[in-house]
């Protein structure tokens, strides 16, 4: 996994990969390094944010029951007390578990966290901390380099500025806020957070400054098949043109997912049905790791000239295909395809 981490309830520190970067990200309201060379009256730390699952617990039968008989479970292994409102013993228990896949973090969902500045000083310093601000970037492994990151309120200060300024910290105090980023990417991402704080005395003060880089590793959640097959155009009344877009969605994450929606977004001058479980009713399908799932689309023309797009080499693009789900501990995640095609014959 991502991170080394000892499980605590709702979130997690990360493992710590580097101390300071001079290189790896551009900041430009503070210098990149602190020029002092002593310790920082402020630490930070980052903290992952996760839902917990219920604990399933199943009945057992008593042990030296008949096995033709049908009798009561053990007490001892019902999830809640029988009662007359609720006879048939339940299997989701009270007790919180943390998920196994706890530091992994998946494509097509949103990593949050929250990050703490922490005032160390004792209270008989003779320092005061003043205007403490903390600012975060995500660098991605694509092209698009470094993202400066929203940062979310997760505790009020009466020192607080507007718009985001700086924040007074007492000794022991803390000033948190909370990040969210949507994870649309496999491969390396490293989260910069810097630290800026006014150190002052009596007769004098100081700005300083740090920064510290967590890096973790994005995983696919899914994996899209596609197959594209063409259908007769006589067997249609209008002439127009029909295909069969098959999908197969895998799921390569460590955690049990529920497909919320499979929709495809097409192109100008073309429609299509949907053939999966939101057209007949049926319940949407529970897929655990390493499950497949098959869906479908007819794909057709809208008319005989709607100006369907085709590529110079003669394939046709459909669109993007984009599926939702929602994980075993109620989080949310979504993904889209890139543009999917096929070579068709010209007419």
């Amino acid at each position: 996994m991502a991170w080394n981490l000892t499980p605590r309830p709702l979130h997690e520190p990360l493992k710590l990969q580097a101390q300071r970067s001079q290189k790896e990200m551009s900041h430009q309201s503070y210098p990149h390094h602190d020029p002092i060379k002593e310790p920082h009256s402020v630490s930070v730390k980052v903290l992952r944010l996760s839902q917990p699952s219920l604990v399933t617990q199943h009945p057992i039968d008593p042990p030296f029951s008949p096995p033709n008989t049908k009798s009561q479970p053990a007490p001892a292994s019902l999830a809640y007390a029988p009662s007359s409102t609720n006879p048939d013993p339940f299997l989701l228990s009270p007790i919180l578990n943390l998920p196994v896949s706890f530091g992994s973090a998946y494509v097509g969902e949103t990593f949050s966290c929250t990050l703490c500045a922490n005032n160390d000083l004792p209270p008989d310093a003779a320092k005061r901390i003043r205007d403490v601000r903390i600012e975060a970037e995500m660098k991605t492994p694509g092209l698009g380099g470094t993202q400066k990151l929203e940062l979310g309120p997760a505790n009020n200060h009466e020192g607080a500025a507007a718009g985001g300024g700086g924040v007074d910290l007492e000794p022991g105090g803390t000033l948190q806020r909370i990040v969210g980023f949507d994870l649309k990417e496999e491969g390396n991402h490293v989260l910069a957070v810097t630290v800026s704080y006014y150190e002052a005395t009596e007769t004098s003060g100081r700005t300083r400054t740090f920064r510290k880089l967590y890096q973790f590793i994005c995983k696919a959640s899914l994996i899209v098949r596609t197959k594209v097959s063409g259908l007769d155009a006589n067997t249609s009344s209008s002439g127009t043109r029909k295909w069969i877009l098959e999908a197969q969605l895998e799921n390569c994450s460590e955690d049990v997912m529920q497909l919320e929606k499979v929709v495809l977004d097409v192109e100008d001058g073309l429609g299509y049905h949907d053939c999966n479980w939101a057209s007949d009713g049926d319940q949407k399908p529970v897929l655990h790791p390493g499950e497949i799932e098959q869906v479908c689309f007819l794909v057709h023309e809208k008319g005989a000239d709607s100006g369907v797009r085709m590529t110079p080499d003669g394939r046709i693009i459909f669109g993007v295909l984009g599926i939702g789900w929602r994980g075993e501990m109620g989080c949310r995640g979504y993904l889209s395809t890139g543009k999917l095609g096929a070579r068709i014959p010209v007419r």
